[in-house]
Parts: C-alpha cells; structure tokens; sequence
C-alpha cells in the first residue's frame, strides 16, 4: 500500500475515524496495529524482518538501563559498549544482508573473472524489505539516545514498536528521534483528539502532498526515463532539460511523500520532522544539506560527523570526517558505485568550497561585490543547483557507463540534432506541468520568506483565498493527477532505498 494508491486512500479515514472514536487507552494500540496492517500489505512475510529489529533494540536499550543501574563503576561503561555495538551490528547487518548482497556477489564476480575466469552467483535472492534503511536508522539512533542517557528507555514494548512502525513514517521516513516521535507516543491518552484546525491543516498537507507527487513527479517521470535511458539520441539542451527534470522529479516525489507523512500524523494529533526547507533555494552545497533530507542529515551529524571528532579536529582530519560521512551517506541511499559516486561528489564539493573560501573573498573585495545584494544571492544559488544536478545524473543513472555518457552528452554540443527532439508529450502536458511549476515555485517561496507550511499560510488568509488554493489543488489533482486506465500507482522513489 502507498500513499498514492486507492487502497489508501480507504485505509486512512477508517483509521482516522476509529481512532477518534475510541477510548484513549486503545489509540496506542489501534494506531500500532493500523501500522502493522499498512506494512504487511505490502509482504507478509517481510513483517518477521520489522519484529526481529524491534524485539532486539527494545530489549537492548532496557538492558543498557538495567546495566547503568545496577553493574558495578568500573564494569558499567564496558558492558554498556558491548551492548550498543551488539546491538548495533545486529541491526546493521540485518540491513548489510538484504540490501547488499547483491552488490557484493556482483563486485566479488568482477574480480574472479578476471583472475580466475569463475563467477559465483548470490545464494541469497531477496526482495529489500520496505523501509528497512530507515527503521535501522531510527532503531541505532534510539539506542545511542538511552546509551548516552539523553532519553530514559521505552518500557512499554507497545509505544516503542508503534515508534519503529508507525505507518506514515515506516517507508520513506522522516528518520525519527526518540525525543520527538515517542515523546508524541507516550502522550497519546492526554492529548486532544478533535481538533479542527490541526485536522483541517493535515488534510491541506496531505493533500499538496499528492499534488507533488502526481501531478508533477509522475508527470516528469516519463519524459526523465526517456532521456536518461537513450541519451545519445537526444540533444544536450534536452539532456540538461532531463537533468534539471529529475532534479525537480526527485524533490516532488520525496517531499511529497514527507508532506503527506506530516499531514496524517498532523490529523491524528502527532507531529513528526518536516524532512525538507526548500533546499533549491540553498545558496550553497553544505546549506542544501541543512535543507534536504533533514532527518537524515542530523542523524549522519549526531551519531557519525561528531562522534568522529566533526570540526574539533585538525583541518585534513576534518575533511576527513566529512568526506567519510558522505560516502556512507551515498553508499545508504543505494549498493552501487553510482550512489558512492553521488555522495563523494557532495563530500568533495564542500571541501573544495571550504579550501576557496579564501580566494573568494579576495575576489569579492578586488571586484567590489555586495554580497548581501540579490543579484549576488541568485548567482550562489544558481551555482549551488548546477552542481546539485550535475551529482544527480550519478543518483539517477542506473551505471556508471551510463551516467558518464549522460554527463558527456549535457557537455557536447550536439549540433547535427534538433534542440527539442523528444519531446512526443502533448502540448497540454507540457503546460500543466509548467503551471505546476509555478505553483511549486510560489509556494517554496512562501515559506522560504514567511518559514510556514502551506496549511499555516492559508489559515491567516481570507476564506475566499483559502477556498480558491483548495479547489486548485484539488481539481488539478483530480484533472491532471497521473492515473486513471491502465494506471498502477508509480512507487515512490526512495522505497528501494
């Protein structure tokens, strides 16, 4: 089941409902068992994988408790290590197992062929189980929270596995804190369950959530694969336009489902991270990062860039760290060398921007540059997304070979072909999805300058305002939403991940 599938769309305002209605003492365990259901349709048997982690880390972080209490002073500190790094290299290496055996066969098979002229094939033909880069995640976060006593452990194995599960987080994220999410959990029988304009504001989420996704995602998503998938028959403005396009596709199918994610907790009275901040308006590689992905970035800073000594270090130990954090960062988002690529590339653009630092102000004070000027503003931000969509081609080519013929092709002007060629879509595609566009443009701009949500925007407005954004929303959706004959709801991307 996915957010943009029909069958949601009659989950949720059961669950919904349900859970307004019921006692207060069931919501902690209707909401638990609506998350197991939301998962299991997908794979049954895949539930094993998401009990088998929240078995091991509830237990972990209550033994690390019993341990800090009650195990002698000179004991307690080695005992509790030996238990967060148990804990952790089970739940890594049920993640390692599924998620890249694949590639470590394929790697293993390039170096005995040409040594050996042998090839073993992977014993262990498994589908990813959804969401397991981000349950792992959550689950390690957790247990560093209660080793380090900034949270007391959860108790109650009912709020924690509803923590590790809840079911509009549990697939793409947000990667969420023990201090945020089960801090909601625990206060579930206290809060207010009926509230209209926090349930109002959640459905407006939500449903600019599927705007995202299936009005401009899914609409950009043919014309993408089509490029990519034969770039040398096409021209290298069409390439660029590809480029720029999956960039635009990416974020309106990622922050699309975050949005939406926020929006159904919203209506059920929970709150969970906002995973993006208008990230194409960052003025700089390390700012995006501040931007996109939110979760994950402050994850990767809290439990990996610090814990490494992050920048109280020496300058080259420094980048160091940085470029460490990125390729594990590329090397989570996929098993292939074109992830590992994407992620070095982001390491390396910030360090080159750190060693520059001094050669730019050089240059701003020789030329006379106001830098707190507009025109400065938009070329930093202008610069920051070229290379943000020149790492994209690696996170989009599914080989190497192909994004380097990619990248070859937005850099060589092919003049013997017509500009446009490719573009087979119908005039009125091409104009929705400008107009949608636009939409998208205004909105980021709104909380860019205004930091509000769409819901909060359009509650200090007129109703007659309110009313004509909604009925926009909705009809375009309705109208011009990817789907109908012969549909079948396009995944979201970051599920493989």
């Amino acid at each position: 089941m996915v957010f943009n599938s029909w069958e949601f769309l009659a989950f949720f305002p059961i669950v919904a409902i349900l859970y307004f209605v019921m006692p207060k003492k069931a919501k902690t365990v209707w909401l638990l068992i609506a998350s197991y259901f939301f998962y299991v349709c997908w794979n049954p048997k895949y539930i094993v994988v998401l009990l088998f982690s929240t078995a091991v880390t509830y237990g972990a972080g209550l033994w690390l408790d019993y341990v800090d209490k009650k195990a002698a002073e000179e004991k307690k500190q080695k005992h509790k290590k030996l238990i967060i790094a148990g804990s952790c290299v089970i739940n890594l290496g049920i993640l390692a197992f599924f998620k890249y055996s694949d590639f470590f066969f394929e790697n293993l098979n390039l170096v005995l062929q040409k040594t050996a002229g042998i090839s073993i094939s992977n014993p262990f033909d498994f589908v990813l189980p959804l969401g397991i880069s981000f349950f792992t995640f959550q689950a390690i976060g957790y247990l560093i929270d209660v080793y380090r006593k900034d949270v007391e452990p959860e108790r109650n194995i009912i709020r924690f596995a509803l923590f590790l599960s809840f079911f509009p987080k549990i697939i793409q994220g947000p990667i969420e804190r023990s201090k945020g999410l089960l801090k909601e959990i625990r206060e579930i029988p206290q809060k207010t369950v009926w509230n209209y304009k926090r349930i109002t504001g959640g459905l407006i989420l939500m449903l600019w959530g599927l705007f995202l996704k299936l009005v401009i995602s899914d609409r950009l998503s043919s014309m993408v694969d089509m490029l990519f998938n034969k770039s040398s028959d096409y021209s290298t403005p069409m390439l660029w336009v590809g480029a720029i396009g999956f960039a635009i596709q990416l974020y309106c199918d990622f922050a699309g489902y975050s949005i939406i994610a926020v929006g159904a907790s919203k209506v059920l009275g929970l709150s969970i991270i906002d995973n993006f901040d208008t990230p194409y308006f960052s003025r700089s590689v390390k700012e995006f990062w501040r931007r996109w992905h939110i979760s994950l970035s402050t994850w990767f800073r809290d439990y990996l860039y610090i814990p490494l000594g992050g920048n109280r270090v020496s300058t080259f130990r420094k980048y160091l760290n940085l470029m460490i954090v990125f390729l594990v960062s590329g090397i989570w988002h996929g098993a292939g060398w074109t992830f590992i690529i994407w992620g070095g590339l982001h390491g390396l653009f910030q360090i080159i921007g750190e060693l520059l630092k001094p050669a730019r102000k050089g240059v701003i004070k020789a030329l006379q540059i106001k830098t707190d000027s507009h025109s400065h503003k938009i070329f930093q931000t202008l610069f920051t997304s070229f290379l943000v969509v020149i790492a994209w081609v690696f996170f989009r080519a599914t080989s190497l070979g192909q994004a380097v013929q990619y990248l070859k092709g937005m850099f060589t002007l092919h003049i013997t072909k017509p500009i446009f060629n490719g573009l087979e879509q119908a005039p009125i595609e091409w104009v929705v999805l400008l107009i949608s566009i636009i939409i998208l443009f205004a909105v980021s701009l709104i909380k860019y300058n205004m930091k509000m949500n769409l819901d909060e925007y359009l509650d200090k407005q007129s109703l007659w305002f309110r009313w004509i954004v909604l009925f926009i929303l909705l009809f375009g959706l309705i109208i011009f939403g990817v789907y109908g004959p012969g549909f079948s709801a396009q995944a979201f991307i970051y599920t493989q991940f």
